[in-house]
């Protein structure tokens, strides 16, 4: 698929989204799906858009992650304390984290079985549960 192909089937995704794509949304949009699924946090995505040339503000990613993922295109993933990162798998999954590194990825879906959960209050359900296995180098 050529560019600007790509960059269309893009627009359209936000678009499909009920988002308005502006240019910043449909940049902010190529660089995050263009790599297949990833998770980013803002600072990440920040830096990715300014290395290609997008001149946004960190403002206006944070803004633009939090609207895809209000809009269901992203997932957000807070991994400890402020840190938090934005997935673009939108499955049910669970995540290793490596602490030192900050690295995120996915652990496989059939390794990790969640069962015995309780009851949700009334008039609740429960949306989603989120495992984040912490990992460190062993130490000697």
């Amino acid at each position: 698929m050529d560019s600007r192909k790509a960059s269309m089937a893009v627009e359209t995704r936000v678009r499909d989204a009920g988002l308005r794509p502006t240019r910043q949304r449909v940049a902010l949009a190529e660089l995050l799906f263009a790599k297949g699924d990833r998770h980013l946090s803002a600072e990440e995505l920040h830096e990715e858009a300014l290395n290609a040339g997008v001149p946004v503000s960190l403002a206006t990613v944070y803004n633009a992650l939090h609207q895809f993922t209000d809009a269901g295109l992203l997932r957000i993933l807070a991994v400890e304390g402020s840190k938090t990162y934005f997935d673009t798998n939108t499955s049910d999954h669970h995540h290793f984290y490596i602490e030192g590194e900050n690295r995120v990825f996915d652990i496989e879906p059939s390794a990790v079985c969640v069962s015995n959960l309780p009851e949700p209050p009334e008039g609740m359900e429960i949306a989603n549960v989120d495992i984040v296995v912490r990992l460190r180098p062993k130490r000697a």
